[in-house]
């Protein structure tokens, strides 16, 4: 059998070894994406809380991911509940830095009020996400603790 990959074939390697290459870009441009939207939100950190707020001087969570994407040159809508439609369901043993966690918290345990990204996954307990908090501004907490569990209601991962 001849084979295919000798001087009679140069084009074929060529493309070959091109989109190898590009597959190689486009991981790396999208770790590049996701680390620019978890390193905006971290600047963010100490900022208050402040409902419909954009700004450094108060945010709340869906604008503290309006503001992060924006920075990696990406958009999202304005709304938690809006935000949780967009990337594909993930289960919560998959999730992984640049996911977003939503949450429903309230009378209404079926309604999408609040959204957080992950920034870190340390272990299977410990899964770090930063958010506006409506009492501490922008923190980052530990996704499995008690209280965000038990108002956990899915996690997505945006296309980067």
């Amino acid at each position: 059998m001849k084979n295919i990959f000798t001087r009679q074939n140069p084009l074929l390697l060529f493309l070959l070894l091109s989109l190898t290459l590009s597959s190689c870009v486009v991981s790396k441009s999208k770790r590049s994406r996701i680390n620019t939207v978890i390193q905006t939100a971290r600047s963010y950190t100490g900022t208050p809380y402040r409902y419909g707020g954009m700004s450094r001087g108060g945010i709340d969570c869906s604008g503290l991911l309006v503001r992060s994407f924006e920075e990696a040159g990406m958009s999202v809508p304005r709304s938690s509940r809006a935000q949780s439609k967009i990337g594909r369901d993930i289960s919560l043993n998959e999730v992984r830095p640049g996911d977003l966690v939503f949450f429903a918290a309230g009378k209404r345990r079926w309604k999408i009020t609040h959204v957080g990204l992950v920034t870190e996954v340390r272990s299977r307990s410990d899964i770090r996400f930063i958010h506006a908090s409506s009492s501490k501004g922008v923190i980052e907490a530990n996704l499995m603790s008690d209280y965000y569990l038990k108002i956990f209601k899915r996690a997505r991962r945006p296309k980067y």
